[in-house]
């Protein structure tokens, strides 16, 4: 699919410079030309007969020779083109529709009814394609018109593989991830989000199958299935030359030559056009790379902290009891008894090592942890409405996602422009220049410079910081009250860390939205939140404000990651604080605390017994026997 406004001149010369392409696109040209001119200029002589001239080798007349009644080989091979091609685009077009459809459609189904789509895919790829088609021409009957429904028939379950793993493959990015979240329905995720996204591979797939497809069609007519006489194709021209392959090889390995420039060449072309395809190559001007353009200079921001609440009013987001399973052998729960509470405009920071379940506990909030995982929880509400059974609408609107990696949480297919617009046409209403305009606004908000010039362009031709604020952009056009920012800065470089995070602090500041910032750093949390929570093999270990996390944490496991935070004042002669060991096994989670093997201060109760995360003095909650009993001892009332 070649996006709408392309220029054509860019597409056709991406084609010619594709090794093989000129040629390709030279060799289909001449078979089209061939198919509809052939029966015209030659159809007559191609079924003229001449017994008394049959077998005849070449001559001036007949250049190619004749066959066994007279008639002119090369004559017949030109004019079989119309009918060769036509039921090879014929049965494509059966495969196409069967078989891509059914396939893509499966890939976001969810539970059993993907499970049993999958087994009708491989239970028909079982058979050998050609096998297939004979049997299903047994039931259909000989013909030309069989042959294409049995070619189809034949071809489908490939093709319906194909796109179930393209598709499946792209609805687990990013950029999926954030439709759903804002409730685009699935009709539109297949067509805006996923096709787009694997045409190239489809394309090539169905040209190789158009040249698949000739040889198919021509070996039922070779088998005495396909076409029946007086019609003529190359198959049923080729049964007739190999019965006088050695006094007339011409009149086998014409049609023979004609079927394999066909194949090659379609499927030669299917490669160039999927080239010309990609943005990248026919948007950026020749010799050059795609446009990056300076981020604007960080702008000072005010100290962290966002509008303050008022007292007793209920938290906007509400957790308790919060697990996420997945059903192997032995059961992983990566998230587990999670419970929090995040207040209108407050900035909340989760930190943890890799696979703490911080990044899966956003997903869990936002309706998004992928099949076969289920979620529970005692409570999970926003704005008291039970985020489990909400509607597409809320989850659009209220509940906005900001992903770690900018260019896979973009659709590379679609506009930015197009991109930003679309949740506020699906839940708002308006109609494309209302929302245009208050994209722009958006853009401008996150200091995009000229945005209405950058909404016209796609994601490659921005940097990744100018990325990353795009998205956050594209999170503000429904004014969400909550935000959620899964390691937002992890692959910029340190100058577009520091933007980033001024902007999302400004966006807080002006558009009073809540943020829970997910991240490993906790010099990031430090820039921007008021609250941190500290995350550890599923489970939140301590959960307090940022002056006393950064002053004296409680659990051993955020005093070991802030000692591990390097500072200006570090003294080189000594080697870095670490924290020894490796995170465990969540399908094999020791007996008692988590962090136990890992921790100097346990004793004999923490390899015996989970803490539970309670309420302890100084306004925190600590998941710790050591930590419970050192502060209680230390805060006796």
């Amino acid at each position: 699919m070649i996006p709408a406004g392309s220029n054509v001149g860019h597409v056709l010369r991406a084609v010619v410079r594709a090794p093989t392409g000129a040629a390709a696109l030279g060799a289909v040209t001449l078979l089209i030309v061939l198919a509809i001119a052939g029966p015209i200029m030659w159809g007559s002589q191609a079924r003229t007969m001449d017994v008394a001239r049959g077998g005849e080798g070449s001559s001036p007349e007949h250049l190619f020779g004749t066959d066994r009644l007279g008639r002119d080989i090369l004559a017949r091979t030109l004019t079989a083109a119309r009918l060769s091609l036509g039921l090879a685009l014929a049965a494509t077009a059966t495969a196409a529709v069967i078989g891509f459809p059914f396939g893509a459609v499966i890939s976001v189904l969810g539970g059993r009814a993907r499970a049993v789509g999958l087994r009708v895919i491989e239970i028909l790829l079982a058979f050998p394609p050609i096998l297939l088609a004979i049997f299903v021409t047994a039931i259909v009957g000989p013909g030309a018109h069989g042959a294409v429904i049995a070619i189809g028939i034949a071809f489908a379950p490939n093709f319906a593989r194909l796109a179930n793993t393209l598709a499946a493959t792209a609805a687990g990015r990013d950029y999926v991830a954030s439709a759903r979240v804002i409730g685009i329905g699935t009709h539109r995720l297949l067509t805006r989000y996923i096709v787009p996204n694997i045409a190239d591979t489809l394309s090539i797939s169905i040209f190789n199958a158009v040249g698949s497809s000739i040889i198919a069609v021509s070996s039922l007519s070779f088998l005495g299935l396909g076409v029946q006489a007086p019609q003529f194709d190359w198959g049923s021209m080729l049964t007739e030359g190999v019965h006088s392959l050695y006094v007339m090889p011409a009149a086998a390995l014409a049609p023979a030559a004609v079927i394999a420039i066909a194949g090659l060449s379609t499927g030669f072309l299917g490669e160039a056009l999927a080239r010309a395809m990609n943005p990248l190559l026919w948007t950026a001007p020749d010799g050059a790379s795609p446009a990056v353009v300076a981020a604007p200079a960080r702008a000072p921001v005010a100290a962290p902290g966002g509008p303050r609440v008022p007292a007793g009013e209920r938290p906007l987001l509400e957790i308790e009891g919060l697990t996420v399973e997945f059903p192997t052998p032995r059961a992983i729960t990566p998230v587990r008894d999670v419970s929090l509470t995040l207040k209108k405009g407050e900035i909340v920071g989760v930190v943890g090592e890799s696979g703490s379940g911080k990044s899966l506990t956003a997903l869990a909030i936002a309706q998004l942890v992928p099949y076969p995982g289920t979620v529970t929880a005692r409570v999970l509400c926003l704005r008291g409405e039970d985020l489990r059974h909400a509607s597409p609408r809320v989850l659009g609107t209220e509940v906005a996602m900001i992903f770690q990696d900018p260019m896979s949480s973009l659709n590379p297919a679609l506009r930015i422009g197009l991109q930003l617009i679309e949740a506020s046409q699906v839940h708002r209403g308006l109609d494309r220049a209302a929302a245009w305009q208050m994209a722009v606004a958006r853009m401008r908000d996150v200091h995009i410079p000229a945005p209405e010039a950058r909404m016209r362009q796609y994601p490659h031709e921005f940097s990744g910081g100018m990325r990353q604020r795009a998205m956050i952009a594209m999170a503000l056009m429904n004014a969400p009250s909550l935000i959620i920012a899964d390691e937002p800065t992890t692959a910029l470089d340190v100058t577009v860390q520091a933007q980033i995070i001024d902007v999302l602090h400004e966006i807080n500041r002006t558009h009073g939205a809540a943020v829970l910032l997910i991240s490993h750093d906790i010099g990031v949390i430090a820039e921007i939140c008021t609250r941190v929570l500290v995350m550890y093999a599923g489970r939140i270990v301590e959960d307090a404000d940022l002056a006393t996390i950064l002053r004296a944490p409680a659990h051993p496991y955020a005093q070991a990651l802030i000692a591990a935070v390097p500072t200006l004042d570090l003294d080189r002669a000594r080697p870095m604080d670490a924290i020894p060991g490796r995170p465990p096994d969540l399908d094999a989670l020791p007996v008692g605390c988590a962090y136990a093997p890992r921790c100097p201060l346990a004793i004999a109760r923490c390899r015996t017994e989970e803490p539970p995360l309670e309420d302890l003095p100084g306004g925190r909650r600590v998941a710790c026997w050591v930590a419970r009993d050192r502060l209680l001892e230390h805060h006796p009332g």
